[in-house]
């Protein structure tokens, strides 16, 4: 008997089916199949708009929306239109040129940066490079798919594929075989493979026969990455509910894929000077008497530091906006002790307001309803430091416009500095309710969408309101939770990490992978903060801290002291002479913080951005290695170790920090490793801008120091300068100028500066390393100057502690320096 069409005519695209008995006399010897997953099928019209395309299969609708030449937005859905909506991605289409085709069987989009073949039957997308080879494609049966709500789109692995990116993630450079979930959450403590942590980003960069590209998966709800986990056949992006959203990047390196991820989802603006230098933190620091004894301890000791972080205790029973009038009864005149001694000050701001009558802030918001709800119209309520909290719906712009109100008192009394913490919303139980519901900007939806974005738009929130009320003044903003472009709003550092070697070293590979994500101003607890380090931790940890972003010491509640003079005097020494470089290095360091405001790339590189395709790069033994920079290459390593394995990638040559002794590149060396020395390399042709050691940024040294390393290959640095305080750089009033080395023609140039800004230096100290000795004389400006040979020592010789052993000398190397005034017009140095 012919019963008519079979299921498959009906659902030809039906991928995996489940048998099922029907109990029916007209289907008893029958089976039917129930759908468990189904891909997106073929298409059954389309169009071509001005960015692009649009068009539909039988059950979804499609969008293909080119950015430029390099990025193209792939959305697909199944409900009436793709959606517009986005709190990560700024960018607009920008009037691309493009070719579009159309055969019986594909549609073809080109632009200058790539092709994108689109199947039609079924839906499949391919993208491939101008020659005609495959950077990224569709798995061709599966593709798009939908599992109930879960939506997921498979890629095809490609032969040797590599992984790297996702922001702040455990594990590996190369995340091959591995698989990830994006699901803010308070991890205390967290192990070296925990995931998911504070933040989402969910971004990553594919490499493969010397192809890159990138894939950023918009969609704010959990997510799912699987990069050949417990398969050999697909990576996958999935989210548990809806549409399938995504940007596709192609660029000829992974400095073009950052760029452009970064032109999508936004660039940090400068942030002020004095939050790159060293920050001092506790959980917590109280009464005031204990605040003033830290800092003074610092100037006494001739430690430098410009930020004293003041935790939970600073406020009322841990009321956000309010001073505990016990341990902080005159905090205005606090802030000016501070201020007098250099110091600024950063408070903690956590998102729960503590339900009590009489509390302003709770009232206030009550009266301007800005608090999250559950679907029957109640507050939300749940438990954290004040007891039980209200907590901000920072997706209604009222809210944020009344969160704004609450930071006047804060900036009257000086604060310029916020940290926003347990912002995933973290709460005791750790187990937000998902029927909580958040405004959206009008778009109504609960915590199932709104979690993963929470921490992002409290910074957001934070930034705006005292970017506005400081007058033109940059504020410093602190999170722990974030998403996708939480760069344009704040610094991020890696939360509750504890004191023990695996996790010093797991930091470094989590702020290379957030480098690599976008996220230029990252960093970790230096010290650990969970548990107690030893002093040969601490004194390794504070030398890998003062090259990172973000440089804080912080330790907890109920810990041993962690201040850098807390862990006996020979780490101490070793302390000072760290931070004390990372205080030299500043104008390296503000200079490569403009860059990335400017194009989106890191401060602290991973090998993988400029050795790609290098395979001893992802070698595990060398995944903690970075670059500070273009030019200065860091080692990580263990306290526990005397000896370290480092990879030289290929440069000319490579010189030791210390000593300048010069090493070949495309080479490993095994070096030892004292408790003083931290494995550093400088490449050769660097031109690395410093200034003599100061006690904080508000100091200004008028004398700038220029080191250059000999090297066979020309090279450049854009040195830039502005007041380090405002925005008024925004407005040219900032000073960049061209450092060139020219071997060949032997001459260091320092091109005519350009912008309005009046610059602090008044004479420069030229420091050529590695340079022929018998050099005497140099021009400049065709005026002779003398080159005088001298002694370079960038760390200062520890004291005899040990009654038998005398300590290493200070490590030495013999340079050449000339001097000469700095002006802003061109110099030319002849030698």
């Amino acid at each position: 008997m012919d019963y008519g069409p079979s299921t498959m005519d009906f659902y030809p695209n039906f991928l995996t089916f489940e048998k099922l008995t029907i109990q029916h006399p007209f289907f008893m010897s029958s089976t039917i199949h129930s759908v468990v997953s189904q891909s997106v099928g073929k298409i059954v019209r389309w169009q071509k708009e001005q960015a692009g395309i649009s068009g539909e299969t039988a059950t979804e609708k499609f969008r293909i929306t080119l950015y430029n030449e390099h990025i193209a937005r792939v959305s697909i859905t199944r409900e009436s239109e793709p959606e517009t909506f986005s709190y990560a991605v700024i960018a607009q289409p920008a009037g691309v040129a493009f070719h579009v085709e159309e055969s019986d069987r594909q549609i073809t989009i080109k632009t200058s940066a790539f092709t994108m073949i689109i199947g039609k039957d079924p839906m499949r997308i391919s993208f491939l490079n101008p020659a005609g080879e495959v950077i990224n494609e569709d798995d061709p049966a599966f593709g798009t798919s939908w599992s109930g709500e879960q939506v997921t789109t498979y890629k095809k692995l490609q032969e040797a594929e590599r992984f790297i990116g996702l922001g702040e993630k455990t594990g590996p450079l190369d995340r091959r075989g591995a698989g990830y979930t994006n699901w803010n959450t308070d991890n205390f403590g967290y192990g070296s493979g925990a995931d998911p942590l504070y933040s989402t980003i969910p971004f990553y960069i594919g490499i493969h026969h010397k192809l890159v590209y990138g894939i950023f998966f918009d969609n704010t709800h959990k997510t799912f990455f699987n990069f050949g986990a417990s398969n050999n056949r697909f990576s996958s992006f999935a989210a548990d509910t809806g549409e399938m959203n995504y940007y596709f990047i192609h660029g000829s390196n992974v400095r073009d894929i950052i760029r452009q991820y970064t032109h999508l989802t936004g660039r940090m603006e400068l942030p002020p000077l004095w939050s790159i230098g060293y920050q001092q933190c506790r959980y917590s620091y109280y009464p005031d008497k204990e605040v003033l004894s830290v800092a003074n301890t610092f100037r006494e000791k001739d430690i430098p530091a410009d930020t004293i972080v003041l935790d939970i205790h600073y406020m009322e029973k841990y009321k956000i906006f309010t001073w505990s009038k016990k341990d902080f009864p005159d905090p205005k005149g606090l802030m000016e002790k501070l201020k007098a001694l250099g110091f600024n000050v950063v408070v903690m701001c956590d998102p729960g307001i503590k339900v009590e009558e009489g509390y302003q802030t709770y009232e206030d918001g009550v009266k301007h309803d800005v608090f999250i709800k559950y679907p029957d119209g109640t507050y939300y309520t749940g438990q954290v430091w004040p007891g039980w909290c209200h907590f901000p719906d920072f997706t209604h712009p009222k809210t944020r416009a009344w969160w704004k109100d609450q930071f006047n008192d804060y900036v009257a009394l000086g604060v310029e500095g916020f940290w926003n913490d347990m912002n995933e919303i973290a709460t005791w139980g750790n187990m937000l309710p998902e029927n909580v519901e958040m405004d959206f900007e009008g778009n109504r939806t609960t915590t199932r969408r709104g979690r993963n974005i929470y921490g992002f738009q409290m910074a957001r929130s934070t930034y705006e309101a005292t970017k506005a009320l400081m007058k033109n003044k940059r504020p410093f903003n602190l999170t722990r939770s974030g998403y996708s472009g939480i760069q344009r709003y704040a610094a991020v550092w890696t939360g509750d990490n504890v004191a023990y070697d695996e996790h010093m070293m797991l930091g470094v590979r989590i702020v290379n992978s957030m480098g690599l994500s976008g996220i230029a101003f990252a960093g970790y607890d230096v010290g650990g903060f969970v548990g107690n380090a030893d002093s040969k931790l601490f004194a390794r940890w504070v030398s890998i801290g003062a090259f990172s972003p973000f440089f804080r010491g912080h330790s907890m509640i109920n810990s041993r002291d962690s201040e850098p003079w807390a862990y006996g005097e020979e780490v101490e020494q070793i302390s000072r002479n760290y931070i004390r470089f990372r205080y030299q290095l500043l104008p390296y360091i503000y200079a490569l913080f403009h860059e990335a405001s400017e194009t989106g790339m890191p401060v602290q590189r991973s090998l993988a951005i400029d050795h790609t395709h290098d395979n001893k790069v992802y070698d595990g033994q060398f995944n903690h290695q970075y670059f500070f920079g273009p030019s200065i290459l860091v080692a990580p390593v263990e306290s526990n170790k005397d000896f370290v394995k480092v990879y030289l990638p290929e440069a000319d040559s490579w010189y030791y920090l210390y000593d300048g002794k010069k090493h070949a590149g495309s080479a490993e060396l095994i070096l030892a490793c004292p408790m003083h020395k931290l494995p550093v390399f400088v490449k050769a042709g660097a031109i690395i801008p410093m200034q003599p050691p100061t006690s904080h940024t508000g100091q200004k040294p008028e004398q700038l120091i220029v080191h250059v390393y000999a090297g066979p290959s020309a090279s450049d640095f854009l040195f830039y300068e502005d007041d380090g305080a405002t925005f008024d750089y925004q407005k040219k009033v900032f000073s960049k100028r061209v450092i060139e080395y020219k071997p060949t023609e032997r001459k260091i140039v320092f091109r005519a500066a350009e912008g309005s800004y009046h610059t602090q230096y008044k004479t420069t100290r030229l420091v050529l390393h590695g340079f022929d000795g018998a050099i005497s004389t140099a021009q400049v400006n065709k005026e002779v100057r003398s080159v005088i040979p001298e002694v370079n020592r960038f760390f200062a010789g520890l004291e005899k502690f040990d009654p038998i052993h005398d300590p290493e000398p200070a490590p030495e190397e013999p340079v050449l320096v000339i001097e000469f005034d700095y002006h802003a017009k061109e110099i030319v140095v002849q030698f």
